[in-house]
């Protein structure tokens, strides 16, 4: 398994030799840093932790500062563990991953938060049809119908679809394939769209 941490910075349309279009995402996955690593020994499981987007020391608590500065580093916006994390070398602390580690033509997972809708009715977020548009019903043209049920249960069974918050969850996309890594610059093109908004932070593993 490989991981890395990024920033959507936004989607655009890419051309192949044929001259087909796609839309891809932009992504500025990297570079990260290893900011601690667990062995079965010690930890009971093996992975690593990794750093993403430094930030002044003033925004940081002292845990966080000692905790990276074992490493020789300084604090990050973001830390995230990757399990069974490979490379051709066993990585140590301070070590640098760049978005290299992977190629165009391979399939990652990528998980992100999804953009926050706010509160919606049951039309938006459940794709409900509505209710019917004659004989008078003006004001039941975009309502859930009837929730309840018959004298057994005599209640509304917990998970009924109906308005609330929609949005804000974490989502993943799986087997998203990579179209182009332009390594010097820390860019990864995705196929297609992935979840957040722009500037969000997602993670890609293979």
């Amino acid at each position: 398994m490989r991981g890395i941490i990024g920033k959507k910075i936004g989607m655009t349309r890419l051309f192949d030799d044929d001259g087909n279009a796609y839309g891809v995402t932009i992504v500025e996955a990297g570079p990260c840093y290893v900011t601690q690593v667990k062995s079965i020994e010690n930890d009971g499981y093996q992975a690593i932790q990794v750093g993403f987007a430094e930030k002044k020391e003033k925004q940081a608590t002292k845990p966080e500062i000692g905790h990276v500065a074992a490493a020789g580093l300084k604090p990050f916006q973001i830390l995230k563990e990757f399990r069974d994390f490979e490379t051709a070398e066993p990585l140590e602390k301070g070590a640098e991953i760049k978005v290299d580690i992977f190629h165009a033509g391979e399939t990652v997972n990528v998980t992100g938060s999804s953009k926050g809708r706010g509160f919606a009715g049951v039309m938006r977020r459940h794709k409900f049809s509505g209710g019917p548009q004659t004989h008078g019903q003006s004001d039941r043209w975009r309502a859930p119908g009837s929730i309840g049920a018959s004298s057994w249960p005599s209640r509304v069974v917990k998970g009924l679809r109906m308005a609330g918050r929609m949005g804000a969850k974490q989502v993943t996309m799986r087997n998203v394939k990579i179209l182009k890594v332009d390594a010097e610059n820390n860019i990864m093109l995705i196929k297609g769209a992935v979840p957040g908004a722009n500037n969000s932070i997602v993670f890609i593993r293979k």
